[in-house]
């Protein structure tokens, strides 16, 4: 059984920290200093679990373009077992609970792997292939809520 909730607590977020440095900083060789960034405080962090054991990762914010979604992170174990689809619904949830949020884009930056993923929620890439971090992404955008 997969969870997703907020993490608020200085615990979870932790948590939250040290899957993204095992998923990026280890396992991509992202920077470390690319990976931690001063949007840490300002986002709403959400921790996953498959039967209490914490597997993956998600935050969004708010930018000047609309709402960003990022740092989506799952442990090599817990792939394919619909981790990755619990955090983005629980993200697009959270985000549509937020009436400061409504009629604004919600977009991200997808690693080319997880487009796919993405796109099962109605996600469209736009413009031409980039890099981040020299890892090869698309960004992707659903249409704002009407609300």
């Amino acid at each position: 059984m997969i969870s997703v909730e907020r993490a608020i607590s200085i615990e979870a977020l932790e948590v939250v920290f040290a899957i993204r440095r095992t998923v990026f900083v280890e396992e991509q060789a992202v920077p470390e200093n690319e990976e931690y960034d001063e949007f840490e405080e300002n986002s709403r962090h959400f921790l996953a679990k498959v039967k209490d054991n914490p597997c993956g990762t998600a935050r969004w914010r708010y930018t000047d373009h609309g709402v960003k979604m990022e740092r989506f992170a799952v442990l090599p174990d817990y792939r394919g077992r619909g981790v990755g689809g619990a955090l983005v619904t629980a993200v697009l949830n959270d985000i549509e609970a937020q009436p400061e949020s409504y009629g604004r884009k919600r977009y991200l930056h997808a690693q080319l792997s997880a487009v796919p993923l993405y796109a099962k929620f109605g996600f469209q890439p736009l413009g031409e292939l980039f890099y981040e971090c020299e890892i090869a992404h698309y960004k992707m955008e659903l249409p704002p809520t009407s609300n």
